[in-house]
């Protein structure tokens, strides 16, 4: 290992900064040294303008994608090698704004009943029944289910932090009856490797294989689960703060954006054609054709 990778690596743990994002910023200035062929302390604002034009131009990344690798360059200037000029050398890029595609309820259920390995429906439901993030949910130990508080403990979170959710009784029967099948030891969730949760891919693949089986044409991952309780629980009347708090997100506005999909909240709204009196109107002109 390098002094350089060292000392990054040492700049990322004291800001407790989580091993997947230490990871992937070292793959990232990795990908960059491999481009340039020289160090990164030979390099400056120039070389790391061209190589995102490559990222964005060449290789075609997506914003997310190019975000990441900026935010590598970012630290990696700013922070481990302390140049002045890092922050306005180096722009992030402009993210669209996207909106998620939600499943219905009735989806929802149809879904989870095309999920034939027990496993895999287990912490599919408890993704949609409490909202978890996939990697939280692969997470979960035998000890975080508390039956008796009705909560499920999440243990160090995104952003390291721990929080409680809501542990409903109908996901505490699926997972008891789960339980009584596979009998979990320390990861209520365990792998193939021993002593190891089982992985994000061998989860995302069984999605895209109940996602064949159930017909839904929209596109469905882990993810989407958690979209869907978000969304199910505005369009219930629950208010946005205790679904920020359920979901972890560190800010309002990132919740907020559910509104925007929450169809019994939107689309019930009245429109203001809708209140116009009635009244008969002329039956509209028809121009003539227009020949040339």
């Amino acid at each position: 290992m390098t002094p350089l990778r060292r000392r990054m690596l040492e700049d990322m743990a004291v800001r407790n900064f989580a091993e997947n994002t230490q990871s992937a910023y070292l793959q990232q200035i990795i990908a960059y040294v491999r481009y340039f062929h020289r160090p990164p302390e030979e390099l400056g604002p120039e070389e790391v303008r061209a190589y995102q034009v490559y990222l964005t131009q060449t290789r075609m990344l997506s914003p997310g994608s190019v975000s990441v690798a900026t935010g590598a360059l970012r630290f990696l200037y700013k922070v481990t090698l302390k140049r002045a000029w890092a922050w306005e050398e180096i722009p992030m890029p402009k993210r669209p704004f996207k909106l998620p595609v939600v499943l219905s309820p009735e989806e929802v259920m149809h879904f989870l009943a095309s999920v034939h390995n027990i496993k895999h429906r287990a912490i599919l439901t408890v993704a949609y029944a409490s909202g978890l993030r996939i990697s939280e949910a692969i997470h979960l130990k035998v000890t975080d289910i508390d039956s008796q508080r009705m909560m499920l403990r999440v243990d160090q979170g995104k952003g390291r932090k721990d929080r409680y959710v809501m542990l409903s009784p109908r996901l505490l029967e699926e997972l008891r009856a789960y339980w009584k099948v596979v009998h979990p030891k320390l990861w209520l969730f365990p792998g193939e490797l021993s002593g190891q949760p089982i992985t994000r891919s061998a989860l995302s693949q069984a999605c895209q294989k109940a996602r064949r089986a159930s017909g839904i044409k929209k596109p469905i991952s882990p993810h989407s689960l958690r979209h869907a309780f978000a969304t199910h629980l505005l369009e219930l009347g629950t208010d946005l703060r205790t679904i920020q708090l359920l979901l972890g997100h560190r800010s309002l506005a990132t919740t907020s954006r559910y509104l925007k999909v929450a169809t019994t909240t939107v689309c019930a709204t009245s429109s203001p054609f809708d209140l116009l009196p009635k009244v008969n109107l002329p039956a509209p002109v028809v121009p003539p054709p227009t020949h040339f």
